[in-house]
């Protein structure tokens, strides 16, 4: 995740709105496009949407580790690295409960991906 700024917003917020910036406005830095890109990054990774997708359908939208191996067809310990990717760019949230770890999606960070998107 990115730290906050002088204004209290976090730097990939910001990066998002230049990115964003009305039309016929100047293009975005070369700074705010790097920021822009390790989120998107995360996001370009079929698995990585595949678990998105899961926890997003998912009746309470969270899931435990130990339900995604399976229906990934994956081992744990690569889903595990999938997960960590996800919870470091901040798209999903790891609370641990017992020996398993629950996530949940950040629904305000996906806005930043759905809008970044946007053309």
């Amino acid at each position: 995740m990115t730290a906050p700024t002088a204004d209290g917003r976090p730097l990939l917020a910001q990066a998002v709105e230049r990115c964003c910036a009305a039309e016929g406005s100047a293009p975005i830095t070369r700074e705010d496009a790097e920021v822009v890109a390790r989120l998107l990054k995360a996001v370009a990774d079929p698995v990585r949407l595949q678990i998105l997708g899961v926890v997003r359908c998912s009746p309470q939208q969270e899931v435990c580790a130990c339900d995604l191996p399976a229906p990934l067809g994956l081992a744990q310990p690569t889903v595990s690295h999938h997960l960590k990717v996800l919870v470091d760019a901040g798209l999903l949230t790891r609370e641990r409960r017992g020996q398993w770890a629950w996530f949940t999606l950040v629904p305000e960070r996906l806005a930043l991906v759905r809008r970044a998107l946007e053309v």
